[in-house]
């Protein structure tokens, strides 16, 4: 099979030179006006290369339907979801750049020449040596988390509709925004996607399948001290501020994301802002199983009741909602789209592998919500930084998978 991936690339190349930043502080879907513009750009290239049905919705998601060329009736429709936003930490307008034939030498950025990929510092870059390597040039993301997983739907759709004599069922894609700050799926009508199994693509290694990710939360805690002119303010003021900071620093340092790893979980501060009458601390609460992502509620609850006690003028409210859940509560029941895309990944020449994802998909919500959805590679590597980077071969070999998993599920149906 001959992904084209020239045309792979410079529809890649295209996406990542668009900001997308998502932001947390939004009320809208999507929650920036620069992800509208590759939505519109996707909806017109799906358009291009013969997809049925696209539509771009009120709310940033645009869908489309490959027909079936199978003649079985009882195939299980597929839907293959990609993410348009990218990290709100960095910006996103990316100055791509292609490292052809990547020999092995320092890769050096250059809007920032202390940032420096080499093989020694880079997990998987030395098994990209011979490869056609894609950075940024050192001051933003890429952007292939999630681009990256778009180009290699589009190059597996535009295969899949040049060769017609490759048997496959009916197949949805979905490119939707807001995965960053775990709002992708809340405004998608799965009724409007009819589809039976999910895929996204927003994993890292050749050959991984996901099926697994944390349990997530955002906690907030706001603080109302008492104001008062500092230089009568003996008795009288509250400062909140000062109790933020007592807060912060009652969180236990085990608990710390820098401390964790393997399948412990975290309680992580992303945000304080304190003025001496209003302090606002925002966090992400993670941890693989209920019971544990229980356990790091209950650790600040604790902590914000002895604030309480400590300064009772003081009003603290505390907030917690919910992100999402760990997929695998639901796919463990029904194992057959994680076993269909190892077959899939087995028939590009891949070795399959599974890890616990320190992190989440919006496979995870719409598994909660009844679409089994596993998370398949896309080849992205140091994301959320100014390193990161792709394969043009990685990105190929995910469109292959997926061409072969719609393959899989026509012959197993």
């Amino acid at each position: 099979m001959q992904i084209d991936l020239e045309d792979l690339l410079a529809r890649f190349l295209r996406y990542v030179r668009i900001d997308t930043r998502s932001d947390p502080r939004s009320d809208t879907t999507p929650s920036t006006p620069g992800q509208w513009d590759l939505l519109r750009l996707l909806a017109d290239e799906l358009r291009e290369i013969g997809v049925q049905d696209v539509t771009l919705t009120q709310h940033g998601y645009v869908l489309g339907t490959i027909p079936a060329t199978s003649s079985k009736r009882d195939i299980p429709r597929l839907a293959w979801f990609g993410h348009v936003d990218t990290a709100p930490n960095l910006p996103g307008a990316a100055k791509p750049i292609v490292h052809r034939a990547y020999d092995g030498s320092p890769i050096v950025l250059p809007d920032d020449r202390s940032q420096v990929l080499t093989i020694e510092n880079t997990p998987h870059l030395r098994e990209a040596i011979g490869h056609d390597v894609v950075t940024a040039s050192g001051t933003t993301l890429l952007g292939a988390d999630d681009k990256a997983g778009i180009a290699a739907v589009v190059a597996a759709i535009r295969h899949l509709l040049l060769y017609p004599e490759i048997k496959h069922g009916t197949i949805r894609v979905c490119f939707n925004p807001d995965e960053e700050i775990a709002a992708g799926m809340h405004r998608l009508d799965l009724a409007d996607l009819r589809a039976d199994f999910g895929y996204t693509l927003d994993g890292e290694l050749p050959g991984e399948i996901d099926f697994e990710t944390f349990s997530a939360d955002a906690a907030e805690v706001e603080i109302l001290g008492v104001a008062a002119h500092p230089g009568w303010a003996k008795d009288v003021m509250v400062n909140a501020a000062r109790l933020a900071a007592r807060f912060l620093a009652a969180l236990p340092r085990d608990l710390a994301p820098e401390n964790a790893s393997g399948r412990e979980g975290f309680i992580h501060p992303l945000e304080c802002a304190a003025t001496a009458e209003h302090a606002l601390v925002r966090m992400i609460v993670r941890d693989f199983e209920l019971a544990g992502l229980e356990s790091h509620r209950r650790v600040i609850e604790r902590i914000v009741d002895e604030l309480r006690s400590a300064e009772p003028r003081a009003r603290i409210e505390l907030r917690f909602r919910e992100q999402y859940r760990n997929m695998r509560y639901w796919l463990e029941k029904d194992m057959r789209p994680v076993g269909f895309a190892q077959e899939a990944v087995r028939r590009a020449g891949l070795e399959p592998k599974s890890q616990a994802i320190r992190g989440g998909t919006d496979g995870s919500n719409l598994t909660a919500r009844g679409l089994p959805t596993p998370n398949v590679f896309c080849g992205m590597h140091e994301v959320h930084s100014q390193r990161e980077w792709v394969s043009l071969q990685d990105m190929g070999k995910s469109a292959e998978t997926l061409v072969h998993l719609a393959q899989v599920w026509a012959e197993r149906a």
